[in-house]
């Protein structure tokens, strides 16, 4: 079982995986079982929506703030989507890791890319979906997409996986069906990783 990693350095735990697989819930999952664990807090230049809280959902900084925090290499990693920048700062990440934490990450692919270069001892977990067809009942499930972006998300997803794959950065792949046993499968993983070598 799974103790506080007292006088232990803690690890970055990495979850990616294309949109509607469940990432977030097995990411809410992780906070609440592991012991001492730290939810990672990614800075954005999209502008906040009106049911979220600064430094809660994100950081939300200007375009020129996170270019500047850019330059000077604040961010562990950084990617576009949709027009918009998003980072995770490194400051944050790396003190709880010393303090011994669990720190959970939410990214996508080209995110986990660089934290595998930055932090090799991350953990990187890469979440898939069943099936397709269960992949687009989820995100049809949703009800927030036309016809046009569901087929946009499920090419998306395509890619995202084929990239996972390819770029060898995943150490672990697990397919998301039953939540429970998802996350039981991801903690029984982070249980294996954490054991000295």
């Amino acid at each position: 079982m799974l103790s506080s990693t007292d006088g232990k350095k803690g690890r970055l735990i990495v979850i990616s995986g294309p949109s509607g697989t469940g990432k977030t819930s097995i990411c809410n999952e992780l906070l609440r079982r592991l012991p001492n664990a730290a939810w990672s807090v990614s800075a954005t230049t999209r502008p906040k929506r009106a049911n979220e809280a600064d430094g809660e959902s994100y950081h939300y900084v200007s375009p020129e703030e996170f270019a500047a925090m850019k330059e000077r290499g604040a961010f562990l990693e950084t990617a576009e989507f949709v027009g918009n920048q998003y980072g995770t700062p490194a400051a944050p990440v790396l003190k709880a890791v010393d303090q011994g934490r669990f720190v959970v990450l939410e990214i996508e692919v080209q995110g986990g890319i660089q934290v595998a270069q930055k932090l090799p001892d991350s953990i990187r977990i890469f979440v898939l979906p069943p099936t397709r067809e269960s992949l687009m009942a989820r995100l049809e499930g949703r009800k927030t997409e036309t016809e046009e972006q569901l087929r946009k998300r499920l090419a998306e997803a395509d890619g995202e996986i084929a990239a996972a794959w390819e770029s060898g950065c995943y150490q672990h792949f697990v397919v998301n069906d039953v939540l429970e046993e998802t996350v039981k499968e991801v903690m029984d993983i982070i249980e294996k990783e954490m054991q000295p070598v």
